[in-house]
């Protein structure tokens, strides 16, 4: 596949610096730039040469990438700005610090099942503020949802990856991401709402579970299955799982849209009675009042024609099955969704859900329908009977159920303990970031194991979340840095670098938290590494006043000098003259520049001719100017007096003092002009 390449360094509408690249997917680059007008760091999408030559495709681009612009929410990333430069187009986008879902899930399996509903609910409100506008996000994907920080979520790429009307083009809409595609995007149809819930509910399945419920050797036979198949119950894989979040799920990601919420908003609502503790109300789902629609497996000879044909009851509709071949989807099954008796819940389970099944039968039927629900009633009536027999006793061996003390002080456990007959044994603590301290987080024998009466349960009682202190990155590398947080157990996060020129470049020189507080273990800590002093240019401040020039140069990060340029006739005083260094000279962040004021036109001296020489001394001093004296004979004024004054060039001010009469003169600092 082609890329973009030699994008680092390059300017994108003479605004965007591009830095280093962040990320790369089927149909664009990510990189991290600079937007040089706001300063700040975004984050700049970049299509890849293939798509940016298609006309319908860049059409596309360009409506899309408009429309995401006016979503409005906390838990979308913003799009800034959008264009074409050179026949690259680009999206500009909030740079979100965190890492995506999908890794979050490679690197812890399974997540906790609150936050899985935090998650899920956050990422409803972005669908609902995207889909109030109708735009449906496609591609909604555990690589599209960031975890920040604070661990509140920015759902990415709204409206951009919308496949083309062609049949190679829905090809790659299902290759591209065949594990979290709705049946009705696998089929070529018409994608809704309703798919981007689908998706959703897919993310928060393997969310949950640390496992995707569809999985093959290719994406065609990944696609195929989000068709044909259903996935095993969450709670089969993680039975930790509450119920109701697995019900929510399985609604979710019913094969027939009508099945599903019918809204996001919907979801959101039954995850959060789900977080707050309440009791599920029957899910609002797109049918309303509607029968469950009855869809049978599709004939062998209908789907290797023209499509794969859907019954819908009696009547039949054929649909395209876009991105496989006729082969391929020949004696497939689409969309095997049926109505089941009341008593049955969640794929065939023990417990209905609210809202997936209903007790009343389809108007019309047939054999096959017939033989699908005495089957499925048979297998119920088996778990039904399995279910009965275990809690008869059957098959568990001798002994007394162990209480459930999970949740329970200390105190409260050991009563329940004795009050069922059993004792407690060892006692030991734990940390559990969940649990309040001091309640019970383990036992052994497992809660419900059957055991003697009198035998002693050993017990783990929570210590809360386990503390740790920040340590001192100071001056420490990137790679020491991390280190030394993941020897404290705390996850490393590298903030955007900046300036600093007190500290090396690629150290530390600042942190958050701060070092010695203390935070839950595996807390993010955000390091930022200095890329050392900046060497910037110099502004002109040559002709601006000195208090206009001092914070100019101090703005932008300079240490002023200011030096007399002396008087002059052309400016005015307090005008900068000249500076050193010169203007657009580079110069270290924190270096010093100085400037020359002019002390403006030079001043006329007092009239101090006829005075005596001290009263002419202080008559100069007291206007500002410095003099000197010289002496010699005069005729016309007494000696001790002035008889003549002259302003020098350098601003001194030279008085003649008379000696008397000629004849009287000492013959020293006589000046024969004045004679």
């Amino acid at each position: 596949m082609a890329t973009n390449t030699g994008m680092t360094g390059r300017v994108l509408g003479e605004r965007y610096l591009i830095e280093d690249r962040i990320g790369i997917g089927g149909m664009a680059e990510v990189y991290r730039a600079q937007d040089r007008v706001l300063s700040r760091l975004v984050a700049v999408k970049i299509m890849l040469p293939q798509f940016a030559a298609d006309a319908d495709f860049t059409r596309r681009f360009r409506q899309e990438a408009a429309a995401a612009a006016n979503l409005s929410s906390p838990y979308i990333v913003n799009v800034y700005d959008w264009g074409e430069d050179k026949n690259t187009y680009y999206i500009v986008m909030e740079y979100v610090r965190g890492s995506d879902l999908k890794t979050a899930i490679s690197q812890r399996g399974a997540i906790n099942q609150r936050k899985v509903a935090e998650i899920g609910s956050q990422v409803c409100q972005a669908l609902s503020a995207a889909h109030n506008q109708d735009i449906i996000h496609r591609d909604i994907k555990p690589q599209n949802i960031m975890i920040r920080p604070d661990g509140n979520v920015k759902v990415m790429d709204f409206g951009i990856a919308h496949a083309k009307n062609s049949l190679n083009d829905q090809t790659v809409s299902v290759l591209g991401t065949a594990h979290y595609i709705s049946p009705e995007q696998a089929q070529g149809k018409e994608l809704t709402a309703a798919s981007d819930i689908y998706s959703l509910g897919v993310v928060l399945y393997e969310a949950a579970t640390g496992k995707l419920p569809f999985d093959g050797p290719d994406a065609v036979s990944v696609a195929m299955m989000q068709v044909n198949d259903q996935p095993v119950p969450p709670r089969e894989i993680n039975p930790s799982i509450s119920p109701d979040l697995e019900a929510i799920i399985m609604c979710a990601m019913a094969k027939n849209p009508q099945n599903r919420f019918a809204t996001a908003n919907d979801m959101r609502a039954a995850l959060n009675d789900f977080l707050a503790g309440r009791p599920l109300k029957p899910f609002n789902v797109n049918n309303g009042n509607a029968e469950t629609q009855l869809l049978n497996s599709v004939g062998a000879g209908a789907a290797a024609g023209a499509g794969a044909t859907v019954a819908y009851g009696n009547a039949a509709e054929t649909r395209v099955m876009t991105g496989v071949s006729p082969q391929q989807a020949a004696g497939s099954m689409v969309d095997a969704t049926q109505t089941l008796p009341s008593n049955l819940g969640r794929s065939g389970g023990i417990g209905s859900s609210p809202a997936n099944f209903r007790a009343e039968p389809p108007k019309k039927s047939n054999g096959k329908l017939i033989v699908g629900i005495i089957i499925a009633i048979v297998a119920a009536l088996a778990v039904i009977g399995g279910v009965a027999w275990a809690f008869l006793g059957g098959g568990g061996g001798n002994g007394e159920p162990v209480p459930n003390v999970i949740g329970l002080t200390l105190d409260e456990a050991t009563a329940e303990l004795q009050t069922q007959g059993f004792d407690v044994g060892s006692i030991t603590e734990g940390y559990d970031e969940e649990a309040e301290p001091g309640t019970i987080i383990k036992q052994d024998p497992a809660a419900e194991a059957k055991r003697e009466l009198g035998t002693k349960v050993n017990l783990t009682v929570s210590q809360g979340a386990e503390m740790v202190k920040v340590p001192d990155l100071s001056n420490m590398t990137a790679e020491q840095a991390k280190s030394a947080l993941d020897k404290a157990g705390l996850v490393a996060s590298a903030g955007d670098p900046e300036y600093n020129k007190d500290v090396e470049k690629g150290h530390v020189f600042k942190q958050d938290p701060a070092k010695d507080t203390e935070v839950k273990k595996g807390s993010v800590v955000t390091y930022v590494l200095s890329l050392g002093p900046d060497i910037i240019a110099i502004p002109s401040v040559v002709g601006s006043d000195q208090q206009s020039a001092t914070r100019t140069l101090e703005d932008a990060g300079f240490v002023v000098n200011v030096q007399s340029s002396g008087y002059s006739s052309s400016a005015a005083k307090g005008t900068v003259t000249s500076q050193d260094p010169s203007a657009n000279s580079r110069l270290e962040q924190g270096g010093t520049v100085t400037i020359y004021v002019s002390e403006g036109p030079q001043p006329e001296p007092p009239d101090v001719e006829g005075m005596y020489e001290q009263e002419a001394i202080d008559a100069l001093t007291d206007a500002g100017f410095k003099y000197d004296v010289e002496r010699g004979p005069s005729d016309t004024v007494d000696a001790g007096r002035v008889f003549g004054y002259e302003l020098q060039a350098n601003g001194v001010v030279t008085i003649l003092v008379s000696t008397g009469p000629g004849s009287q003169g000492t013959g020293e600092n006589e000046n024969p002009s004045l004679q």
